[in-house]
């Protein structure tokens, strides 16, 4: 998919994260926990890190944030390595410092001391240059509760099939 001067089309995936948007997106937050409040934060990344963001080689599932030493990491996020990296690449697996207002960190840090709550990665995209992740205060759902929201669903999906028929 070029234009008559080789360069990619608008559409493309590989343009689309070369002009900012959504690198990966953690469904399964949604569905284990209740979303209380969001905040954007920025991330610490080395050089091999970013490039690898840009390739859209990035895993949330299982990620959460946690405060040590008055500062937020970002623990258990999978960030394949760089392909044209050398011996000088990243670790997959590291802690990812967070850049967060102190004000925010402190809010964070309160609200997570809560039984039951925690902070989750919900989206990473790029915004400018740089790699931001949306993060969520979240409180875990029940197992009755992810019953009832899949019932729900299929109700929704349901009731909207039947008004599809009747137009």
């Amino acid at each position: 998919m070029s234009t008559k001067k080789g360069r990619k089309s608008a559409k493309s995936p590989e343009s689309t994260l070369k002009r900012g948007g959504t690198v990966a997106v953690n469904r399964r937050a949604t569905y284990d926990y209740d979303i209380l409040d969001t905040v954007e934060a920025g991330l610490v990344l080395t050089g091999t890190e970013i490039k690898s963001i840009r390739t859209g080689k990035v895993d949330l599932r299982g990620a959460y944030a946690r405060e040590l030493k008055h500062e937020l990491w970002l623990e258990g996020m999978h960030l394949a390595p760089y392909e044209q990296g050398n011996i000088h690449n990243h670790e997959p697996r590291r802690p990812r410092k967070l850049l967060l207002h102190r004000n925010q960190m402190d809010d964070l840090a309160v609200a997570v001391s809560q039984k039951g709550h925690t902070i989750v990665p919900l989206r990473l995209y790029i915004k400018g240059r740089v790699a931001k992740v949306l993060l969520g205060l979240a409180k875990g759902k029940r197992q009755y509760s992810k019953k009832d929201a899949i019932i729900a669903r299929d109700l929704d999906l349901e009731a909207q099939r039947h008004m599809k028929e009747y137009r």
